[in-house]
């Protein structure tokens, strides 16, 4: 009986020593999965403030002006002027919604079934 709980002592030990190694197997594994994914999330993170860069540099007004002035009679572009803006009055907002709850009609037992005689 010694022999048999002695044997199966370190069958749980060989087994709870194969799980926790395995177990260290797919920590590493995440945690260089995620090291990557870190790597990536900053690669992107520093090609966004390059094009937020371009873009900005791109949209500065002087540029644009004389994009508009060489390009327009292909455009047809003209100066803006304050006519051109309407104001806050002319929106068509929607209406409120006004729930109403129509009155209940209650009924005596005793008008059901008379005729109403005008």
């Amino acid at each position: 009986m010694r022999g048999f709980l002695t044997l199966c002592g370190m069958l749980a030990v060989i087994a709870l020593g194969y799980w926790a190694y395995h177990q260290a197997i797919l920590t590493q594994q995440a945690e260089r999965r995620v090291e990557r994914l870190q790597a990536e999330i900053g690669a992107e993170r520093e090609r966004m403030a390059i094009l937020t860069a371009e873009w900005a540099y791109l949209n500065r007004p002087d540029r644009l002006r004389e994009l508009g002035f060489i390009n327009f009679e292909r455009l047809g572009l003209l100066p803006m002027s304050p006519e051109q803006f309407g104001r806050a009055t002319q929106i068509p907002y929607p209406q409120p919604v006004i729930e109403t709850t129509e009155p209940e009609v209650i009924l005596d037992s005793a008008s059901i079934g008379e005729e109403q005689i005008p």
